[in-house]
């Protein structure tokens, strides 16, 4: 019996180890970032927001398989347009109840 899951690329101990160690060190920046105060906290905040960016990428890749190979281009495409219908989503959510606030307020 063969399920479609089988064709599936799976990690290897050794990428989910890559992808465990660069997780911890991404986590482990910007609190040291935080709680070592040496930076100002635009800097903090820079810092932080790129690292998060950063980890995103390193979860999608190494956790989550998504890539543009022949194999993994359907399922990236279907990500990034899941995230684009969300971000149009609340944007134009929060736009609409903004607008409808200021209206109002006349």
């Amino acid at each position: 019996m063969s399920h479609a899951h089988d064709n599936a690329s799976h990690g290897t101990v050794k990428s989910y180890m890559v992808g465990f160690v660069l997780s911890v060190v991404l986590t482990a920046i910007p609190f040291w970032m935080v709680m070592g105060g040496a930076f100002t906290k635009q800097a903090t905040l820079i810092g932080i927001l790129a690292m998060a960016v950063v980890q995103i990428v390193v979860q999608l890749k190494y956790f989550l398989h998504l890539d543009f190979s022949k194999e993994g281009k359907l399922n990236s495409f279907s990500f990034l347009f899941t995230g684009m219908v969300i971000v149009l989503l609340v944007g134009l959510s929060i736009w609409i109840i903004y607008t409808a606030d200021a209206l109002m307020m006349r």
